[in-house]
């Protein structure tokens, strides 16, 4: 098991590094230039995934809490309440991304199109209740979540070395979980939708474009190379978030919790926090295009700094 906690901690390293450099990055270009409207969603994203790390179960967050001597049952429906809200804002704000970007490729015929003049409008009434619907639906995390007391005699599913799930009635139990599985079947099926309209749009874009541009310049189109970024990530996390569904949702219906089980679990629902930023980073040409300049000024700073002693 400690090689495993040793991977999950380079795991939340890695992603959480990754990530504080695309937040810092958004927000440089959210203040300091034009964002587009998926610039917005992914800074939000970014953020989102930053705080799932600092959740994660018994990696960050629970390190500090106990560090502040934070009584147990307080440390354990914080730390549960945000891992679901932050779970939850991930699903909504990639959805939300791939809707965007659908949108934004969307040819001036289409009934997309009407929505592309006031978009970022619409991102705001959208970002307003993405975050009011998962902030009140996983407020139930704080009624039926609390600190490991005697697991025998309580039949409580113990899920961290000091946390435990507390037993639900089953209409409760059901209900959760078909409002879950509604939400999730959803959003994914809005993704795979938009994600079939991106590649049908893209293909007959190429079609078209075949006898007027060369090839390498259908390559370099910065609208092709972030929408199959965003497919990229639709299908990643799709896969992840449905196997992370799976084992969660299995292991309370048994009502229990293998740790071996747990710790996949934990690396499987960080795994797209983690390869989402590095995409994004290799993908984006302003993010090489700024590193490429900063490289540029720090070797020109170090050369006047030697030719001054000279």
């Amino acid at each position: 098991m400690s090689l495993f906690k040793n991977v999950l901690y380079f795991q939340a390293g890695l992603g959480v590094l990754a990530n504080m450099f695309l937040l810092f990055f958004y927000i440089f270009i959210i203040l300091g230039h034009r964002p587009k409207p998926t610039d917005l969603i992914s800074c939000q994203l970014t953020f989102v995934h930053i705080m799932m790390f600092l959740a994660g179960g018994d990696i960050w967050l629970t390190d500090i809490f106990e560090t502040l001597n934070i009584e147990n049952d307080f440390k354990c429906k914080t730390i549960f309440y945000i891992s679901r809200v932050m779970r939850g804002l991930s699903i909504c704000n990639t959805c939300l991304l791939s809707v965007v970007q659908a949108v934004t490729i969307s040819p001036s015929t289409s009934l997309l199109a009407k929505f592309k003049p006031r978009l970022k409008m619409y991102l705001i009434y959208a970002f307003f209740c993405i975050w009011s619907f998962n902030l009140l639906y996983s407020s139930n995390q704080i009624l039926y979540v609390g600190g490991f007391t005697n697991l025998s005699e309580t039949n409580q599913m113990k899920v961290t070395k000091s946390c435990t799930l507390l037993p639900k009635n089953y209409i409760i139990k059901g209900l959760i979980l078909t409002v879950s599985i509604s939400r999730d079947v959803f959003l994914v099926g809005v993704m795979l939708t938009t994600s079939i309209y991106m590649l049908n749009i893209l293909f007959r874009h190429q079609r078209q474009c075949k006898h007027l541009h060369s090839i390498s310049y259908l390559r370099a189109s910065p609208e092709k190379r972030a929408t199959q970024t965003i497919l990229l990530l639709v299908v990643f996390f799709v896969v992840m978030y449905w196997v992370d569904f799976i084992i969660s949702s299995t292991s309370v219906l048994l009502w229990m919790y293998d740790p071996v089980v747990l710790t996949v679990q934990k690396f499987v629902m960080c795994a797209y926090p983690t390869i989402t930023p590095l995409v994004q980073i290799t993908s984006d040409n302003r993010i090489i295009i700024m590193l490429e300049n900063m490289q540029s000024k720090h070797r020109q700073n170090f050369f006047k700094y030697v030719f001054s002693f000279l």
